[in-house]
């Protein structure tokens, strides 16, 4: 589900795997490994995802539907 997930979001956005490898500040095929699976993505890189498109990890992760982020906490 993670990996269709942020492979639709990046086509939708007509993102280049290089730009959001460089958002990432990770090669591009190091990035493209997060797309196909054959990577792990790493927790901070999950949440650099997120907040690149304005949206949760659980629904990244497909713990949810709603694309919608949730309400920032600040203390």
């Amino acid at each position: 589900m993670l990996y269709v997930r942020i492979k639709n979001l990046r086509e939708d956005n007509d993102i280049t795997q290089q730009t959001i490898a460089d958002y990432l500040s990770v090669s591009r095929s190091a990035y493209k490994n997060y797309e196909n699976g054959a990577r792990g993505i790493p927790i901070e890189i999950l949440s650099k995802i997120a907040d690149y498109y304005h949206t949760s990890a659980d629904f990244l992760i497909g713990r949810t539907d709603v694309k919608e982020p949730y309400p920032i906490i600040r203390k």
